[in-house]
């Protein structure tokens, strides 16, 4: 076997962050400009395909064959290119670095990650690489001393070009480096396939309503600039939209200094009682403007593909700490609700640009395009979305790694946690928890404890979770963490054994199991790398890299390793404890219990367009009734998985033309 090592540089008028990497290689005046690779480890050759050099009839019966393992850091984006050129190339010959770095806790770009790695500096990415291709690959602006050109070749700046053809060059030196560093640590097998599958649904797309988008782009645009033109009138403000304008004529209007105008700080001048019918309003436009952005509607808008799909959703590994999907483009992961009623109605007066019947008959125009933005995925013609989602697959992940009893046994029948949980907190019989009796109220403590205190939470996690917002008081919010604690006495101790074992496997070295987890603490002494390791019941591993043990504000061992800071995108050492561990492993089993649903879809000829956290969106063409579709959906959703036959799945979900939930 082969290996052949690829990166691309490419040109294309499409803009590749806002359109996705399908609709930038679909566009006309797309073409590959140069080609550099490595043959089995050799120096890297280059290709200059722009200057008029082709590749040997070896290398592209190379990109063909079985015989060649082609590797590429975000492979997706070189299989996408030469697939354009020679046909859809078979993923299971393609290899991708970034997911191989994602899997064993890196980042995903290509110089954080050399870095993270400590590449010597001749290893490492060029860093004159972002300015090359603003030159090269993107169009340029027209001017005199240009020649009005729309374009920079090579031959408009020699000099640049060969730089460019070493960036491209180094980009495969780094990359061969980064694979070479990390080979003591590889995926399993059939986590690459999973790649794959990925790959396909990723190149399938999903249909877009575009009629419903540009309807909701103009009518968002309109009540923007009717509501600013309001604005203008009741204040003389130039630009109401500024935050610096409109928080200084506020304070003037109201005798009140403010630090900001979020959301939360309208709501509250909102409630004021001595407010004047302007200052009311001024504040009401405030609230409207903040709704109306069409921000989804613009990213849908920009990826659609020339045959009215939407490809390149998902980042397969995205979430690295427990190898979930992330979004990308349009972040189907975080779309707004769908309580609109009727939505079919509220549709039609959107694709008719109707604003004054959308106002009539719902209210608040921008809120109501917020929750249409889901609706803009939709089924094409003579075909059908069937949705389906894992019924709490969270409660019942930790309930199956703690193995508490009850709760199992509760997913196991009735599959009312809420309630159940609440009956062992308080006591109380599980019958007597229903609408019009009183117990009923002890169902909404439940609930909250339920969604904050699986991962060690405490009252602060109720208080994010909206207890106050419930009506609970901060005085009843110990209470219900202790009462919780003690009716999940396994999850609790599952939180301490897994933060006593990392703790241990860390200092001592070795590995420790807990609940059918095994921590160990793995080195590749040639290349310097050190993890702690968690291996799943499935048989894949998280990692943390450069673990370490501290001491935290309480004089106890804290645990942390290196990774990327979620909110400053730095690599840096980050801090975690057993109950953040816990979760980490939880949502891990879940993502593997979806990923084995998505292999047993795809191979019942039910293919997946898109998925959301624990959510598939199947199209298809009509095979029965609605009824049936759904139940074969969900059968094989609930099927159990073969490294955990005992943990109750079950999913539910809806057959319709366009994707909502409620």
């Amino acid at each position: 076997m082969h290996h052949l090592s690829i990166d691309l540089e490419t040109y294309s008028s499409v803009p590749l962050a806002k359109a996705g990497a399908q609709k930038y290689i679909q566009s006309p005046d797309f073409e590959i400009l140069l080609f550099a690779f490595s043959l089995d480890g050799a120096p890297v050759q280059i290709i200059d395909l722009a200057r008029g050099e082709r590749l040997p009839p070896w290398l592209v019966q190379a990109i063909t064959s079985p015989e060649y393992i082609k590797h590429a850091y975000n492979a997706p984006f070189e299989w996408g290119c030469l697939s354009k050129y020679l046909g859809t190339l078979p993923p299971s010959q393609w290899r991708c670095t970034m997911f191989h770095g994602l899997y064993c806790g890196y980042t995903a770009g290509l110089d954080a990650t050399g870095k993270a790695l400590g590449l010597p500096q001749d290893k490492q990415k060029l860093n004159t690489g972002k300015a090359l291709i603003r030159y090269f690959c993107i169009p340029c602006k027209p001017t005199k001393a240009n020649g009005q050109r729309t374009r920079n070749l090579p031959q408009h700046d020699p000099a640049k070009w060969e730089l460019f053809k070493e960036y491209c060059k180094q980009d495969v030196v780094t990359e061969m480096e980064i694979e070479r560093r990390l080979s003591a640590f590889m995926p399993p097998d059939w986590v690459q396939k999973q790649w794959e599958t990925d790959l396909i649904i990723n190149a399938r797309g999903v249909a877009v309503d575009l009629e419903l988008v540009t309807g909701a782009l103009y009518l968002g645009d309109t009540v923007r600039q009717t509501l600013t033109a309001e604005a203008v009138r009741l204040s003389g403000l130039s630009n109401p939209n500024s935050v610096a304008q409109l928080s200084a004529w506020l304070q003037e209007e109201i005798g009140e200094e403010l630090a900001d105008l979020r959301k939360d700080t309208v709501a509250r001048l909102l409630g004021r009682d001595n407010n004047s019918a302007q200052v009311s309003r001024m504040l009401e436009i405030r609230q409207e403007l903040g709704k109306t952005s069409t921000k989804k509607y613009d990213a849908i808008e920009a990826a659609v593909c020339e045959d009215g799909r939407v490809r390149g959703l998902l980042q397969f590994y995205g979430a690295n700490r427990t190898g979930r999907w992330a979004g990308r483009l349009v972040q189907v992961q975080n779309l707004p609700r769908t309580y609109t009623e009727p939505l079919d109605l509220a549709r039609e007066l959107v694709k008719s640009r109707k604003l004054d019947a959308l106002r009539l008959i719902y209210g608040s125009v921008p809120d109501t395009l917020s929750q249409l933005i889901r609706t803009a995925f939709v089924a094409p013609e003579g075909h059908v979305l069937i949705d389906a989602d894992f019924s709490a697959i969270e409660a019942r992940v930790i309930s199956w790694l703690a193995g508490e009893q009850w709760r199992l046994e509760v997913f196991r029948t009735h599959g009312k946690i809420y309630e159940a949980s609440a009956s062992q907190m308080f006591g109380v019989p599980l019958e007597l928890i229903k609408k019009g009796n009183p117990e009923y109220a002890l169902r909404q403590k439940g609930k909250v404890a339920e969604l904050a205190l699986g991962y060690q939470g405490s009252t602060g996690a109720l208080i994010t979770m909206g207890a106050l917002d419930m009506g609970l008081t901060e005085e009843e919010l110990p209470d219900i963490v202790s009462r919780w604690r003690e009716a999940n006495k396994r999850i609790r101790d599952l939180w301490y054994s897994m933060d006593s074992a990392a703790v241990q496997v860390i200092t001592e070295g070795g590995s420790v199991g807990v609940n059918g987890l095994l921590l160990a603490r793995e080195y590749d002494y040639d290349n310097g790398t050190d993890c702690l390791t968690i291996l799943l019941p499935s048989g894949r591993k998280l990692y943390y890299i450069n673990p370490s043990i501290g001491q935290n504000e309480w004089g106890r061992p804290s645990i942390s390793y290196m990774g990327m800071d979620q909110k400053t995108k730095r690599w840096k050492r980050i801090e975690t404890y057993g109950g953040k561990l816990v979760e980490n492993c939880v949502q891990a089993i879940a993502r593997d219990c979806l990923a084995a649903s998505i292999d047993r879809l795809e191979a019942a000829k039910l293919p997946v367009v898109f998925h959301v956290h624990d959510e598939v969106v199947i199209d298809v063409a009509p095979f029965a009734d609605d009824d049936t579709m759904l139940s074969t959906v969900c059968s094989i959703m609930g099927e159990p998985v073969p490294w955990a036959p005992d943990l109750p799945l079950k999913a539910a979900g809806w057959v319709g033309y366009y994707f909502t939930k409620d």
